[in-house]
């Protein structure tokens, strides 16, 4: 059986990729922009999707991160000349040591408290932009002017190169977080998600494999902000509310956590609402319906993550001790 859904997962994820790579080949530019902005929201879920997904943490502030990757490619871009693919380590770097920060004081938090205060952190980062902290945000107006990226003599600035540029960073996050799945830290997360108490007494270090994902997590939010400012070309701390979060949230937790999950879920969630245009205000409504009811009917998510191999020896043993229990009786 678990075989049979490995080869499905696979050919799914083979329909997708090659959907991916075709698509703007058939769509005009309004609808390859509309996929470039799935690629970004796609492209942030899959970083939130290590904290969440993984580690089990409830953060809803993600925007806050993506923020600052997007402010400080725009600063060294606008102020220093600096190229855009030279902004994006430093971009990620920057959010993640405001996670680092951040995070420090606050990962012994657990839930709905640590959810509350995520929030928190998204609102002060948006309101810091708002008042032009150190005179280099723009305050309210944001930042113009930023460059068009260019690589090897090659400028990119058509929506189709965007569009392959920010799928083919989608691509190289979902391999990378692959092997991050499968490795030991990708385990320890996994553990300390079905219970960081019981995690804690086998000898995980809770708190800093929690620490490390929220950090993963915001660097990679950070790059996904190089890639939003170059596209963009303008950044303003309206681009960067709480509601920006809330959509990043709700994409992971609609995928499941798998990470072709995660790529499925930001084309519905995001494209759906586009094709529906049409239906004006009443589109939300259909939308919002069809998100509970899938809540209802499919609270694990659209496709969640395949059982790893400890954890079918543990359902495995417990059926055998029930099975033997009641044998007994």
């Amino acid at each position: 059986m678990t075989g049979t859904l490995k080869n499905m997962r696979l050919g799914l994820a083979l329909c997708v990729g090659v959907l991916i790579a075709v698509l703007p080949l058939f769509a005009n530019n309004y609808w390859t922009d509309v996929c470039v902005s799935i690629g970004l929201y796609a492209l942030l879920a899959l970083s939130l999707n290590v904290i969440l997904g993984q580690a089990g943490i409830f953060h809803m502030g993600h925007a806050a991160f993506y923020a600052i990757g997007a402010y400080t490619t725009a600063i060294l871009n606008t102020l220093c000349q600096w190229p855009i693919f030279w902004t994006m380590p430093l971009a990620g770097l920057a959010a993640g040591l405001v996670a680092l920060v951040v995070a420090r004081p606050i990962i012994h938090l657990r839930g709905d408290y640590l959810a509350i205060v995520t929030i928190g952190i998204v609102e002060i980062v948006r309101i810091a932009l708002v008042n032009d902290v150190f005179g280099i945000t723009g305050g309210s107006n944001g930042i113009f002017g930023i460059s068009r990226p260019s690589a090897f003599g090659f400028r990119i600035y058509k929506s189709i190169h965007f569009y392959y540029l920010v799928w083919g960073m989608c691509g190289i996050t979902v391999l990378l977080f692959h092997f991050l799945w499968n490795s030991r830290i990708g385990r320890a997360l996994n553990y300390i998600k079905a219970d960081d108490v019981a995690a804690e007494g086998c000898g995980v270090d809770v708190a800093q494999y929690k620490l490390m994902a929220f950090v993963l997590g915001a660097f990679w939010a950070g790059m996904a902000g190089t890639l939003y400012a170059a596209k963009m070309m303008t950044i303003a701390p309206a681009s960067f509310n709480f509601m920006e979060s809330i959509i990043i949230f709700a994409v992971v937790i609609l995928s499941g956590g798998s990470h072709l999950g995660v790529l499925v879920s930001a084309f519905l969630f995001i494209g759906l609402p586009e094709l529906m245009r049409g239906l004006t205000e009443s589109r939300m409504l259909f939308f919002g319906l069809a998100m509970m009811l899938m809540m209802v009917w499919r609270p694990q998510g659209l496709l969640p993550p395949l059982a790893r191999s400890y954890e079918k020896i543990v359902r495995k043993l417990g059926r055998e001790a029930g099975e033997n229990g009641g044998a007994g009786k």
